[in-house]
């Protein structure tokens, strides 16, 4: 397989003007254009309540011009004194108009402030309130999951990792795709517009920090050089990988990858499988749903359990995972259980159901 230099991707990026930033998932609010459009006419509202107030008390103000207030003018009066220009060529002079002015019109001018100014503070201030929940989140950001793609394969793998206990904000989502961010942040998940064959990209991502990468882009070469990035910043992360290509696979656990996934290959020998026996083909399909049905699941070797074997247990052991190797549950060097062992049963799915995550690294192959 012939990979793209680094000049060739940089090209890429350049022409789709790739912005590399960090997307938070997002708060249920209005669009900003509602929230402005709905001020606008709060403060159209008190405006013609206030010239409707001074038009219904007009015989208690004076005009300097022509010594009557019209339509026009208490228009004009609630303008410039909601505003708080105040020309003074209008001016209230009876006792009504005054105490109208002071407990009406006065709170009415408050109001209409508020509404405009507190506009204004809100655009300067969301800038700010972003970047304060941006370094509070970086602050925070600890044994994370990266995931970089987040097509088809990258979103079926963040579900059945968070159907197992993961919280979506332990999960930071990196994609090119602007479109495909705000699809992830309106998900819940954090967000990195950007390339995630560069490592400053993945750097935001905070991947020097996180305990387990999923690569799954849309292309071998591209999986290879995110790999490559990854381990680099991160050397004791989990990292898995997808391939469309078998041939690709052993490219990728050269790279760095522990865990490299055909997905083309897996959903070939699923289409056999199903067309020698459309009943084993079901199972298999329910085994990858997490979740529901039968889940297959790793989780430690309880005390009770050391010394005895594999097929005494009451849960349907399929594999012994000891040390870096990884037995089937009838081979002959598996003995008796250890209290380090780590099983790998297939149960039955229920909500408190989930893998107990291991840290280590996947033994290369």
């Amino acid at each position: 397989m012939k990979l793209p230099g680094h000049d060739a991707i940089a090209r890429q990026a350049d022409e789709h003007l790739v912005t590399r930033r960090v997307n938070l998932p997002r708060r249920v609010v209005e669009r900003p254009l509602r929230q402005v459009t709905k001020r606008l006419l709060m403060a159209l509202l008190v405006l013609i309540v206030t010239a409707l107030i001074v038009y219904a008390d007009h015989d208690g103000y004076h005009d300097n011009a022509d010594d009557s207030v019209g339509l026009l003018d208490s228009f004009y009066y609630a303008t410039v004194t909601l505003s708080t220009t105040g020309y003074g060529d209008i001016t209230p002079v009876g006792d009504g108009a005054r105490l109208i002015n002071i407990f009406v019109v006065t709170p009415l001018r408050v109001l209409f402030l508020i509404i405009l100014v507190g506009t204004t503070l809100e655009v300067l201030t969301e800038r700010t309130r972003e970047e304060w929940r941006l370094n509070r989140w970086r602050s925070t950001l600890r044994d994370h999951t990266v995931v970089v793609g987040f097509g088809t394969k990258g979103r079926s793998a963040i579900q059945t990792v968070c159907a197992t206990g993961l919280k979506k904000e332990q999960v930071v989502v990196v994609d090119p795709s602007n479109k495909v961010i705000d699809a992830a942040t309106a998900e819940g998940y954090a967000g990195v517009t950007g390339d995630g064959t560069r490592s400053e990209v993945l750097k935001r991502a905070e991947v020097h920090r996180a305990r387990q990468v999923i690569v799954a882009t849309q292309r071998d070469d591209t999986a290879v050089l995110v790999t490559l990035t990854a381990r680099q910043l991160n050397r004791g992360a989990k990292i898995v990988a997808a391939v469309r290509e078998e041939e690709n696979a052993p490219l990728l656990k050269q790279s760095g990858a522990d865990a490299v996934i055909t997905s083309a290959s897996a959903a070939g020998r699923l289409l056999g499988l199903s067309v020698l026996s459309p009943a084993a083909g079901m199972v298999m399909e329910d085994l990858i749903h997490q979740g529901s049905g039968l889940d297959i699941v790793e989780r430690p070797v309880t005390k009770a359990e050391v010394g005895r074997g594999p097929r005494e247990l009451d849960d349907l052991v399929v594999s012994v995972v000891r040390g870096h190797r990884v037995l089937g549950y009838d081979d002959s060097a598996v003995g008796g259980l250890e209290l380090t062992d780590r099983l790998i049963t297939i149960v039955r799915a229920t909500p408190g159901t989930h893998v107990t995550p291991d840290v280590r690294r996947l033994p290369p192959q």
